[in-house]
């Protein structure tokens, strides 16, 4: 698989980074120790009322730790690079609430942002011009876009964007890859991502068979498979969505050549191209992964980093096709919180702070680092470990490599990440919950939070 990594650029951070306090864990211990002793006890009372309250004691499969074993972390709060749970322990945060804390947790000028909006109302119902400040940010970064509507999830983003492919186009079929996960719309959870990978479950019972038959996978990285569909199908296909770099198996690159197949392929067959950018969007360049690896889709859903962390959405794409879109044209579309003006505000100042010079290459410094560390740690200790980063997301996994689809994905030891996740926990760091999760850096976490990090790693490869 061609090397798609971005340069690493030495710069001057553009911000202050917060002076790390001690985390539990960033001592380094050459010799194999006892694990800390990790108290969870307050986390375990809570989630065991959750579990007669909420279906499976969460309300996101993933947060249940199914596939890590061990009850979850239940946090108190959050801030910079750091998590705190109920039990009073700390931890070095990879997570950043799946992606959005980018600028790093209950950053202080977000927060002095959302204060001074919650002033002015927390909801309208009604349009505010803070949507078209977010809009024109968007549309300026992102190079397919040129008209935006806001969602308030990256759910409603996908199943939103599937009806508008097949509205412009007049077709049914669309074309999805194994293993990506595009939220939990019916036609998107037919061989879907880490959701239902973590918990076994390759469909999911509810989706009409009429609905799954409209829906064709194909293999990431791999244009034979997508040429074969088109085959079978001509003129069909509405549209073809996928990850530009999936982080619902795992990390896994695409190749250049992948992507320019795909654009070359949508356009001669009349299909609409969507990049699903919910994970990517801002978080590995400023004009996201279309921008990264030089391909422009016809069509973009964005989420998490979109938002600053509330709950919020977007698609967008050619005017022609978003002028589909209600009340500008027939295709149906509606949401009472959409554009919220606590979401609009939020995203107006996390894309404010992305925007600064040396962000994106403050990311990749750090977050290169960060998993070249782990990697090396692993090696040291005899552990097979393939992964790697674009810029603030990253990811491995413990088998050769390498990962280019997620067929390859599921050749991964589950069974030792589980038993890698518990040792971080014990040593103050907090990963996903999954094999089949991504992870995130922010701008919040510095050159001592990925030392300790390393340190950690070491210290439980050793163990495990």
């Amino acid at each position: 698989m061609q090397s798609l990594k971005a340069k690493t650029v030495q710069a001057q951070r553009p911000f202050t980074a917060q002076r790390p306090r001690a985390v539990r864990g960033s001592v380094s211990v050459r010799a194999v120790a006892a694990p800390p002793r990790l108290i969870t006890k307050r986390s375990e009372e809570i989630f065991k009322e959750a579990q007669e309250l909420l279906p499976g004691g969460v309300n996101s499969p993933v947060r249940a730790f199914r596939s890590v074993g061990g009850g979850p972390i239940v946090f108190d709060r959050v801030k910079g690079a750091y998590c705190y749970d109920v039990d009073g322990n700390k931890y070095i945060d990879y997570v950043g609430s799946w992606g959005p804390a980018i600028v790093g947790h209950a950053n202080d000028e977000v927060n002095e942002a959302l204060k001074a909006q919650i002033e002015k109302g927390t909801s309208f119902g009604a349009p505010c011009e803070l949507e078209n400040v977010l809009a024109k940010m968007v549309i300026d970064r992102v190079p397919s876009v040129e008209m935006v509507r806001f969602v308030s999830s990256g759910t409603e983003a996908c199943l939103s964007v599937l009806r508008l492919m097949r509205a412009y186009t007049g077709r049914e079929k669309i074309i999805k890859f194994t293993g990506c996960y595009h939220g939990h719309a019916d036609s998107f959870l037919v061989k879907a991502g880490s959701g239902v990978i973590t918990l076994g479950l390759p469909d999911s019972p509810g989706v009409p068979k009429s609905t799954a038959a409209a829906t064709l996978t194909a293999t990431y990285n791999d244009l034979a498979s997508v040429r074969e569909l088109f085959a079978a199908n001509k003129g069909e296909i509405a549209g073809l969505i996928l990850e530009p770099v999936v982080g619902n198996s795992g990390f896994i690159v695409p190749t250049k050549e992948f992507l320019q197949g795909l654009r070359d392929i949508c356009t001669a067959e009349g299909a609409v191209l969507c990049f699903d950018e919910v994970m990517t969007g801002f978080r590995i360049a400023k004009g996201c992964a279309q921008e990264y690896f030089g391909i422009t889709p016809d069509l973009t859903t964005m989420g998490k980093v979109i938002g600053g962390g509330l709950p919020v959405g977007a698609y967008g794409g050619k005017k022609e096709i978003m002028k589909m879109v209600a009340p500008a044209g027939p295709m149906y579309q509606a949401g009472t919180l959409s554009g919220n003006p606590m979401a609009m505000t939020a995203g107006i100042k996390t894309l404010e702070i992305l925007g600064r010079p040396g962000a994106y290459e403050y990311l990749e410094k750090i977050t290169e680092r960060l998993i070249d560390g782990i990697m090396a740690a692993a090696k040291e200790h005899g552990h097979e470990i393939t992964g790697g980063n674009i810029s603030g997301m990253f990811g491995f996994f413990f088998c050769k490599g390498p990962v280019s689809c997620f067929e390859d994905a599921l050749a991964a030891d589950t069974a030792k990440f589980a038993r890698f996740h518990r040792a971080m926990l014990e040593e103050g760091v907090y990963l996903a919950p999954s094999q089949f999760e991504a992870g995130f850096t922010s701008l919040a976490h510095t050159d001592a939070d990925v030392d300790a990090t390393i340190a950690a790693a070491r210290r439980a490869f050793a163990r495990i």
